[in-house]
């Protein structure tokens, strides 16, 4: 009995060591892993843009004309013929000082004068009738030489005479202070009552409005850099365009032009006072506020450019990563310009229509393949750059 025990089980694991290897062979085998795709990139076409070479300063408003309204008598303010912060017209009276006390001076320089006038008749007179007795010779020379001499001293105080009046008269016109440009008019500095003269300092300030000057100080390099260029190119100042920022940084619509370049420089920073007129139609321009001056050329230049994203360095200099036709990647290096928003011009090391890199960058090592996907370029409308 225990024989036949032990054949079964010996029988049962002859059958399970076949079924298990019955099943090993049934089993297919793993199959080999797919290879990994390409790694994916964005690409943008290199391109030739128009550029405006431009080169950038801070600058400040200046009025082209500015007065100081100043009492020149003295006197008591009358009234203010104005309101504060208006425009006013060349030949407005603006301030008016109490006239009668210079009315009145008038008037005794007139009856001063009209004496002095009659004491000269009289001794017109009197000089006739000595030179006719000294023709009769009844009256001595002296006499009529003495008649002669108070003639003259008479003629003498009337012409001092003459000039008081004059002299009332042009203080007289003095009570009425009338603006000497067209402009705008600032705080008025008394009011009615007060009593005003040469020592009381301005009384209200005007400032011109249309054109307006902006002023901004350019160092030597500077300017002989635009000179030698204008020099090339068959140009002066006038082909130059003055563009601005206001200070919340909105570009200014109008254009100007530079009418002014300083005949000293300034010893202490190097640098001279160039000046260009702007109209100012809508007032937007203050006297004395700060705006960002851009100066830039008529004539736009042709320059390659590339997005700052494709621009590597290493210790070697600037490269860009470029995808070639048969979608692997190429290190060019490259000599590069100035920058422009975004971009950068690109001296050499590129041609116009090679894919450089822009993202996916960390991805992707020289002569890998990789599969570029072009995207469209940010900025298609003409640029200016700084320089």
């Amino acid at each position: 009995m225990t024989d036949v025990i032990f054949r079964l089980m010996a029988g049962w694991r002859v059958f399970s060591l076949a079924a298990i290897a019955l099943s090993a062979c049934g089993e297919p085998e793993p199959e080999a892993a797919a290879p990994a795709p390409p790694p994916a990139v964005s690409v943008i076409a290199v391109a030739r843009k128009d550029v405006t070479p431009a080169t950038a300063f801070v600058g400040r408003v200046v009025a082209a004309d500015k007065v100081e309204l100043r009492a020149r008598i003295e006197g008591f303010l009358q009234k203010r013929l104005f309101t504060e912060g208006q425009d006013v017209s060349a030949g407005d009276t603006l301030f008016l000082i109490e006239p009668e006390p210079f009315q009145a001076a008038v008037k005794q320089a007139e009856a001063n004068l009209a004496s002095a006038q009659a004491d000269a008749h009289n001794a017109g007179l009197q000089l006739e009738r000595a030179e006719q007795l000294v023709k009769k010779q009844t009256v001595a020379v002296a006499t009529r030489d003495d008649r002669a001499a108070d003639l003259a001293m008479a003629k003498a105080r009337a012409q001092e005479s003459q000039a008081s009046l004059d002299v009332a008269k042009i203080n007289l016109t003095y009570t009425e202070i009338r603006a000497p440009l067209a402009g705008r008019i600032g705080l008025s500095k008394y009011s009615e009552g007060n009593l005003v003269g040469p020592e009381s300092g301005p009384l209200a300030t005007i400032v011109s409005q249309d054109p307006i000057y902006v002023t901004f100080p350019a160092s030597q390099r500077e300017i002989l850099e635009a000179q030698r260029r204008m020099a090339e190119a068959g140009t002066d100042m006038t082909s130059l365009v003055v563009r601005l920022k206001l200070p919340d940084d909105r570009a200014y619509g109008h254009p100007g032009k530079i009418n002014f370049l300083d005949i000293q420089v300034s010893q202490g920073t190097d640098t001279a006072t160039v000046r260009a007129e702007f109209p100012n139609p809508q007032r937007l321009l203050t006297d004395g506020a700060f705006v960002n001056v851009s100066i830039e050329r008529a004539t736009p230049t042709h320059a390659l450019m590339i997005p700052q994203a494709a621009l590597q360095v290493d210790q070697a200099g600037s490269f860009a990563l470029v995808v070639t036709a048969d979608k692997k990647v190429e290190v060019r290096r490259v000599t590069v310009g100035r920058a422009v928003g975004a971009e950068m011009i690109v001296e050499q090391g590129l041609v116009e229509g090679d894919l450089v890199i822009v993202e996916g960058i960390q991805k992707v090592r020289p002569g890998a393949v990789v599969e570029p996907t072009t995207v469209p370029d940010p900025v298609a409308a003409p640029v200016a750059v700084s320089g």
